[in-house]
């Protein structure tokens, strides 16, 4: 960039502050748009809003910061990272949990110099307030899903009879749902869905009994629902326009505002529902969902069986808000998603307006103005500003940031290879599988036949219909509570979570064992014919 204009892709840190690309990479895995950031500058207000709610952060802490030192959420070489070191300071606030416990549920680590610090100071505040929030989340969550659903659908139905200036207003709408929408979801995780996850373990491991069981079986997922829909249109049973109109917001790469998602491009869709034409009836998602909820009813009744009985009555409280409250974390990741959508819908329609006045020379070129710019404030040389921004970020895409780091990160150039035969992550799903490998990279252009383990970096939503005909997971960044984690054990399927560089050790075609439970995976055999990645 020049030295005069700010690098909308690049922030600064306080030299003392520590971050993390985990977990975050999996909502907006690669480098952000100008116009994207626009809209996702505005999950600040949602860590503050969670622990104040919750009681743990005082009323100044909800003051959104000038400075991008100071801030919880920043982009770096363009690239999305939080910041670890406010979070587990929280943690350290809240009676029943610290920094350490907060640290593996979310980041699926602790970080090396991290010194935990418990402190009962805020106690007082939190035992008043808390409760009060865990028992409203489950009503908060199912309020925001059925009022963000008919207002996304109104908001795409028009989009196209708009001119400039209301575009304009729908992406700050946009952005002011997405806002909202992260809070329900950033209040839903700190204050129920993390804690009661962090018991069931708690139970599970002092009763011997597998955790990741008390977690499947629920009908009611949405992504569950989502992928017996798309069954249903593999079997002719509902139509293809149909599932487009309720799940049209979900798509490749979902979290960035310029990529396609499936109401605008249907074709990744039609080749999912081919591979599902070639499954059985009897390999149904209700089949799973079924077998996932006899697993679980097995696993609570050894748990039961293993406790105490003087134990019992709590253990069964925990099971009852494990059924009620583990689904909700999918729940609450619908309506930002349709967020995200309508500010796409707008900044498309933005575009073709603008480079009809002749401001732009493509449509497109508008996701890489800033929120600033696309609202009015134009640059006096758009191309020119353009032109910078697509190959800065191109720069950027031949980088990564470490998955830790603190102070101003090194990148380091992606590298094509990495050659290993054991790869160690965290195990999130129990079960062996020894199968052929397939790595993917775009869930839209996949051929992804049934039994294959799929490698991928990270994954958001639209994955899970990708994931539904695997027979292993290996994913390259993520904890306990990542994306693919949830489905994972929802779909009873093993997977290894942030192995790192698992798209990059491992080749379509290589042959893996892969142990759900430890975390590792062991490369069996090459490929015979390198295939390479889909």
């Amino acid at each position: 960039m020049t030295p005069e204009a700010p690098n909308p892709l690049h922030a600064h840190s306080d030299p003392r502050s520590s971050w993390s690309t985990l977990n975050v990479a999996e909502a907006l895995p690669g480098v952000a748009t100008p116009l994207c950031w626009g809209i996702w500058s505005e999950v600040e207000h949602s860590p503050r809003a969670a622990f104040y709610a919750m009681g743990a952060l005082e009323r100044a802490g909800l003051k959104i910061p000038t400075r991008s030192e100071d801030r919880i959420l920043n982009l770096f070489y363009g690239r999305l990272a939080l910041r670890v070191d406010f979070l587990l300071a929280m943690a350290d606030r809240i009676p029943g949990t610290t920094g350490d416990a907060l640290a593996r549920d979310i980041f699926g680590f602790v970080p090396p110099d991290y010194v935990s610090k418990p402190t009962k100071r805020r106690w007082p505040v939190v035992i008043a307030k808390l409760p009060r929030e865990f028992l409203r989340t489950p009503r908060n969550v199912r309020r925001a899903r059925t009022t963000f659903d008919p207002w996304w659908r109104t908001q795409i139905a028009r989009v196209d009879q708009l001119d400039l200036t209301d575009v304009r207003a729908m992406y700050l709408d946009a952005a002011a749902h997405f806002r909202r929408s992260n809070c329900v979801s950033a209040r839903s995780m700190t204050a129920a869905i993390q804690p009661v996850y962090q018991e069931l373990g708690k139970l599970a491991q002092a009763a011997g009994v597998d955790a990741a069981a008390l977690m499947r079986g629920h009908s009611e997922h949405e992504e569950s629902i989502m992928i017996s829909d798309l069954w249903e249109v593999s079997r002719d049973r509902m139509a293809l326009d149909v599932f487009r109109a309720n799940y049209g917001y979900h798509g490749p790469d979902e979290g960035e505002l310029s990529a396609r998602v499936w109401r605008e491009d249907p074709a990744p869709l039609e080749a999912i529902v081919d591979g599902y034409r070639r499954l059985g009836d009897d390999e149904s998602p209700a089949a799973r969902v079924a077998e996932g909820a006899r697993e679980r009813d097995r696993a609570e009744a050894a748990l039961l069986r293993a406790l105490p009985r003087s134990k019992r009555s709590s253990a069964k409280l925990v099971l009852r808000l494990g059924r009620r409250y583990v689904p909700l974390r999918a729940v609450s990741k619908i309506a930002f998603v349709q967020s995200l959508d309508v500010g796409r819908a707008a900044a498309r329609r933005g575009g073709a307006l603008l480079a009809e006045q002749g401001v732009l020379d493509d449509p497109e070129d508008v996701f890489h103005l800033t929120r600033e710019e696309f609202l009015g404030a134009l640059p006096a040389d758009v191309p020119a500003a353009v032109a910078e921004r697509k190959a800065l970020r191109a720069r950027y895409e031949q980088l990564e940031l470490p998955p830790f780091f603190t102070g101003q990160p090194e990148p380091i150039p992606i590298a094509a290879e990495v050659d290993t035969r054991r790869l160690e992550g965290i195990g999130v799903s129990p079960g062996v599988v020894e199968a052929s490998v397939r790595v993917v990279t775009d869930p839209a252009d996949t051929e992804m036949t049934e039994g294959e383990i799929l490698v991928s970096h990270t994954t958001d939503p639209s994955w899970a219909s990708v994931m539904f005909m695997a027979s292993g997971l290996i994913v390259d960044i993520g904890g306990q509570l990542s994306h693919a984690a949830v489905v994972a054990r929802e779909l009873g399927i093993p997977c290894v979570m942030n192995t790192t560089v698992g798209t990059r050790a491992l080749r379509t075609g290589d042959r893996c064992r892969i142990d759900g439970a430890a975390g590792t995976v062991e490369l069996l055999a090459r490929a015979t014919s390198q295939t390479g990645q889909t």
